[in-house]
């Protein structure tokens, strides 16, 4: 092998699956699956994540989740939050995935859609809790409730789900913000039944607080082994995903490795530890196809080097390397994952 490679490694994705569920239960698991599973790939993530016996999938948009629901089939429950085109609205509609519904515009026209197509529309309404990213004002959520129950009763509607984003700027914001949505859930339950789906938490939130956790939880990075930037490490998390390379070149400084800023590898990441048969060694410089790691005892052509993985042989995770370049370590994977093209799962 000479080009890189980024693994993927199904058994710790299923075992993160597991340590996340352990931590949030009762909450359920919504597993996140924006960026193609923050550049793992999707129709993996969703096919391990089923094995596992997960039932909610967090789609963000209407096209990743229908290519969540091909490989769910008649399983699973899929929500799409992101606003919506009609044409991806029908196409939910027909894929029986819920979308999540932040402005009255919006609920409007899946009423529309919904009564065109004879199919009622799973929905999970947002409240906006603070952070002003999309979500109905407390002002207009009593007399929106009161659309979607006539929404039910003309047979248009399910209300599914109630939920919002927390701003996670300080746990007394997150308090502010649970108690706001804590008061819309009250307003739901003096209208008519509770929705099964009451999330208001996504990774860092749902693993820290778990006094803010609804009936399920929207975790992404964290079952991916991807941790908060600037933040711990996670007992029983870890990455999921390695980027390695394989030296082509030993000289009297180091090793020469067949990956380089082609690949994605920014000039900021020189310093950066990587692991090697001998455990870390400094990068040293980065090229454009190739680059140069610190030499160890041994080395030779053919050897593997890990640019970042789980640290077992010395290497940074991508959360570390991330840091280094002032961005999160989801970016760094799918930014990489395209670039690099040779992505194999084990």
């Amino acid at each position: 092998m000479s080009r890189p490679e980024l693994r993927i490694r199904t058994d710790r994705f299923v075992s993160n699956i597991a340590a996340v569920r352990e931590r949030i239960a009762p909450s359920a698991l919504m597993v996140v699956l924006k960026d193609d599973a923050y550049g793992h790939g999707l129709r993996w993530a969703v096919e391990a994540a089923q094995s596992a016996g997960v039932e909610w999938y967090g789609s963000y948009d209407v096209g990743s989740g229908v290519e969540a629901r091909r490989v769910l089939g008649e399983s699973g429950r899929v929500l799409a939050w992101v606003t919506s085109t009609d044409p991806e609205i029908d196409e939910a509609l027909r894929q029986r995935i819920d979308l999540g519904v932040g402005s009255a515009e919006y609920l409007e026209r899946i009423v529309a859609r919904a009564d065109h197509l004879g199919l009622r529309a799973r929905i999970h309404l947002k409240i906006d809790t603070g952070l002003h990213r999309n979500g109905l004002l407390p002002e207009e959520w009593a007399q929106t409730i009161a659309q979607v129950r006539a929404g039910e009763t003309a047979g248009q509607l399910e209300l599914a789900g109630i939920w919002s984003h927390l701003a996670e700027a300080s746990d007394a914001e997150d308090d502010e913000a649970q108690a706001a949505f804590l008061d819309a859930v009250r307003v739901v339950e003096e209208s008519g039944d509770t929705p099964e789906a009451l999330h208001l938490t996504a990774s860092a939130a749902s693993w820290w607080r778990p006094e803010l956790r609804g009936s399920v939880s929207r975790i992404g990075a964290f079952c991916y082994g991807v941790r908060s930037a600037d933040g711990p490490n996670l007992e029983g998390i870890v990455p999921v995903a390695e980027l390695v390379a394989t030296v082509i070149e030993v000289r009297d400084n180091g090793a020469v490795i067949a990956i380089g800023a082609f690949d994605g590898i920014p000039s900021t990441l020189v310093g950066a530890d990587v692991g090697t048969p001998d455990g870390p060694r400094e990068l040293l410089r980065i090229d454009m196809t190739t680059s140069v790691v610190a030499s160890w005892p041994g080395m030779q052509v053919g050897d593997t080097v890990r640019l970042f993985g789980a640290g077992e042989h010395g290497e940074s995770s991508a959360t570390t390397l991330a840091e280094r370049i002032d961005t999160v370590g989801e970016e760094i994977l799918t930014r990489l994952t395209p670039r690099v093209r040779r992505v194999v799962v084990y």
